[in-house]
């Protein structure tokens, strides 16, 4: 079978990363012809991409588009658009594929493609990782005026879901969106982003961490240092435990973004055990996160997001989590694996409040921490979840 993989962001494809679209390709080209075609243009890293390394059993192609310089900003758009016509022009001239698994952002990609897929007769899937246009409504909320401004890409993406004869999605949240619009399919695959658990060990192993202050507690964060990243809840419930006459634990922030100056700044200016590491590669992240006794889950009550990639790494490394996430769907996974506690969200007291009961009780540490291990094994790995999207993708 000839199976496009068409994905905007395909995270770090030098082999250290944890791609989900990498890992797919893997899988399927075990058995199929598989082409991965993406952006010549890194959005994590906010350049252009080296070329592709050699030995792989699937091709890559890279297809042109403008760039930007942040996540929010009109550049954005207008390089979006430039991918989705090289999208275009290439499938154009393309051998017909029998299937198109399509990575829902961006928009204008997928929107070709679906047009491609109902005019030719192939089969086309979405696999929906974010939603657009609720994501960037979150950051530019103006009553009325977002919701005019946005209208065309929530067009586009009624499109695109409307087109699928196939729905995957990160989360149990975006499938259900998709089957909002969408009257050809009457069920969907919710598939979380995940990591290989076997792999995720034998990263922490290999790249142990030095705990030099071996009686002082680490708290951990890993992930973009962006808008929906609520540190500045962290910090002032550490500073809350510190005017309190509690120990503070060690924060690591594992990560990079565009709010990175701000949040080193505000935790310079309250004097806080805060150690950024900056972005590192997923192996070394491993071994990091592993280290930490505690991991936090800070995100502005007003995102959109559902399942994510931090979820994955936080319950493979087995530790607690913080979660001030308001999904239902996470926070009903922290609740049923009893792996941490949900706190209200933008509160400092009450995340204060629970972390000091996680740093004063050691039983209830490891009692936490292993209900997080077993909800990796049992919903986050890769091993045996990614099965369901390659029969998704193959038909069967």
């Amino acid at each position: 079978m000839d199976i496009v993989i068409l994905a905007n962001f395909c995270g770090d494809m030098s082999g250290k990363g944890n791609g989900r679209f990498l890992y797919l390709a893997e899988m399927l080209a075990k058995e199929h012809d598989v082409e991965i075609v993406t952006s010549d243009f890194d959005h994590g890293e906010k350049a252009y991409r080296p070329p592709m390394r050699d030995g792989l059993r699937y091709r890559v192609t890279m297809l042109h588009e403008s760039g930007y310089p942040k996540n929010v900003c009109l550049q954005r758009f207008a390089s979006h658009y430039t991918w989705g016509k090289n999208v275009k022009k290439y499938l154009q001239q393309r051998k017909k594929p029998d299937v198109i698994y399509c990575a829902v952002p961006s928009l204008t990609g997928p929107m070709e493609a679906a047009k491609y897929c109902r005019k030719n007769g192939v089969r086309f899937v979405v696999d929906v990782q974010d939603l657009w246009p609720e994501a960037f409504k979150m950051v530019l909320n103006i009553p009325v005026i977002s919701d005019i401004a946005f209208a065309p890409l929530q067009w586009m993406a009624d499109k695109v879901y409307a087109t699928a004869d196939g729905v995957a999605a990160v989360s149990r949240t975006y499938v259900d969106r998709v089957l909002r619009v969408n009257r050809k399919c009457t069920s969907g695959v919710c598939v979380f982003l995940g990591t290989r658990l076997e792999d995720f060990d034998a990263h922490a192993a290999a790249n142990p961490v030095d705990r030099k202050e071996e009686k002082k507690l680490w708290l951990g964060y890993c992930g973009t240092l962006g808008t929906s990243y609520d540190l500045i809840t962290v910090f002032d419930a550490l500073d809350l435990l510190r005017q309190q006459g509690h120990a503070l634990p060690e924060f690591v922030v594992m990560g990079d973004g565009p709010r990175k100056a701000e949040f080193e700044a505000y935790a310079q200016e309250k004097q806080l055990p805060v150690h950024f590491t900056g972005r590192l590669n997923y192996d070394v992240m491993c071994g990091w996160i592993r280290a930490c006794d505690m991991v936090v889950n800070p995100i502005i009550g007003s995102s959109a997001a559902s399942i994510i990639n931090k979820h994955a790494d936080y319950a493979a490394c087995g530790r607690p989590v913080l979660n001030t996430q308001t999904s239902p769907e996470y926070r009903d996974l922290v609740d049923t694996y009893d792996m941490g506690f949900n706190c209200r969200s933008e509160e400092p007291a009450d995340l204060a409040q629970k972390l000091q009961q996680l740093m004063d009780d050691p039983a209830l540490r490891e009692r936490m921490g292993r209900g997080a291990r077993t909800c990796a094994e049992e919903r986050f790995d890769r091993k045996t979840s990614y099965e369901s999207l390659v029969n998704l993708i193959v038909g069967e």
